[in-house]
């Protein structure tokens, strides 16, 4: 998931559409229209201003997130493939386009809160015009198109979780911490967390990576094998409760636990906590999409970058589960995933089991599989040329949309990131 850097995941096409798509246009189109209308089910509480301002250059303005998403269609699908359409307005190229150099120029990134026309009214109008020509184009295009159809809407998803994210930080720098939604329904807390138990991971060569049939990102594969060493992993992610003691033992002051880059990281930058969290008093506060409360000891720690993750680890006496430890793990534990996986402005509380509320920092660089191949074009460029200087996030958070999750999926940030819903479990080596 990175659009800043690659929160696009590297995604490719398959090479043969799914029988799926091939049978059921109509439960294509349906799809279609419902993952559109979700983007915009998420942007209507945000007025003009919200939809307009880009907080800082890794996020991105909700008008710009509607507006590449239906770039996208256009683009790659409606311009190449449907005979007769008509584009939008060309200037759009240019202003959509977000990292793709065989596509053309583009306006630059940091820049793109600069950007107050077009209007969030005629950005609406665009995502008709490419909604109307889309659903023509799905009762009448070549079955080998289904797959790129596919990708869009997954694209599209990536970009739904981003926008909450996106605008949760923007939100956040106003001082008097406006709410993006209603007050959570459920808002008690539960006195701890569940108790931390180590699931067995015994050596051998395991196989990981996606398989088969169903839509993957070009980075989750080819599933290839892994040797792992006897090893133990953590049954939840790391609680609050117990991140406050990492802090109360005055982890954030001791150099001792961190990593060089991730040190100089604390300095500069002034972290003392998580991010959004701040002290009044003695009481641990946090500003979350329902607005600001005070931090509830059973939900996962959430908003924290590698190098905190690492630090913690350290502090802990343990590691980082690698990402072929942590889907090894998830796949033999499936059937205690926690919460039902829905889409959700915070996480919650914690239960056992793996595909939580956050992201889970692992331990392993983002680094392309034994085999894989970037694809031919423009959409080769989602994935490969990312590969470097990011670490693999594994599971789902609160923000993924329902049915976008899987066990293969490897999102990905820069270390330092922590404005997404990022957590970690803890490992370590028996």
């Amino acid at each position: 998931m990175p659009e800043t850097l690659p929160r696009e995941s590297g995604i490719t096409p398959k090479d043969r559409p799914s029988r799926e798509w091939s049978e059921n246009r109509a439960g294509l189109k349906k799809r279609f229209l419902h993952v559109r209308s979700a983007t915009e089910t998420l942007a209507a509480p945000l007025s003009a201003e919200d939809q307009t301002v880009q907080s800082m250059p890794d996020a991105s303005p909700t008008k710009w997130h509607r507006a590449h998403t239906s770039w996208f269609f256009e683009t790659f699908l409606l311009q190449p493939h449907a005979p007769g359409y008509v584009v939008f307005n060309k200037a759009y190229n240019y202003l959509f386009n977000s990292y793709y150099e065989a596509v053309g120029a583009r306006h630059p990134r940091p820049q793109r809160g600069m950007i107050t026309r077009p209007s969030v009214a005629e950005i609406a109008d665009y995502r008709a015009h490419v909604d109307e020509a889309m659903s023509r184009f799905i009762d009448e295009c070549p079955a080998d198109a289904l797959p790129l159809i596919e990708l869009g809407l997954n694209h599209e998803q990536q970009h739904q979780e981003l926008l909450l994210t996106d605008i949760k930080h923007a939100l956040s720098l106003n001082p008097t911490w406006p709410a993006y939604c209603l007050p959570e329904q459920n808002p008690a807390a539960n006195d701890s967390a569940p108790k931390l138990r180590w699931l067995e991971i015994s050596a051998g060569l395991y196989s990981i990576g996606h398989s088969g049939e169903g839509f993957s990102f070009d980075n989750e594969g080819p599933e290839h094998s892994v040797f792992l060493h006897d090893a133990k992993i953590a049954n939840r992610p790391v609680s609050i409760g117990e991140y406050l003691d990492f802090i109360a033992d005055g982890g954030y002051g001791r150099p001792d636990f961190w990593l060089s880059d991730g040190w100089d990281a604390v300095r500069r930058n002034g972290w003392e906590a998580p991010g959004y969290w701040q002290r009044d008093g003695a009481v641990w506060m946090t500003y979350t999409l329902h607005g600001r409360r005070p931090v509830r000891e059973d939900e996962p720690v959430a908003h924290v970058s590698f190098y905190e993750a690492a630090a913690y680890a350290a502090w802990a006496g343990k590691r980082l589960p690698s990402e072929a430890e942590w889907e090894v793990s998830a796949r033999a534990h499936a059937g205690g995933n926690g919460h039902t996986p829905a889409l959700n402005p915070h996480p919650r509380h914690l239960e056992p089991g793996f595909s939580q509320d956050v992201w889970e920092w692992t331990g392993s660089g983002y680094l392309p599989y034994p085999g894989f191949r970037a694809a031919k074009g423009a959409v080769g460029e989602y994935n490969g040329k990312f590969m470097v200087n990011q670490m693999v996030l594994r599971g789902r958070s609160c923000a993924t949309p329902p049915g976008h999750e899987r066990l293969t999926y490897r999102n990905f940030f820069g270390p330092a990131a922590r404005w997404q819903f990022s957590g970690f479990r803890l490992a370590e080596d028996i």
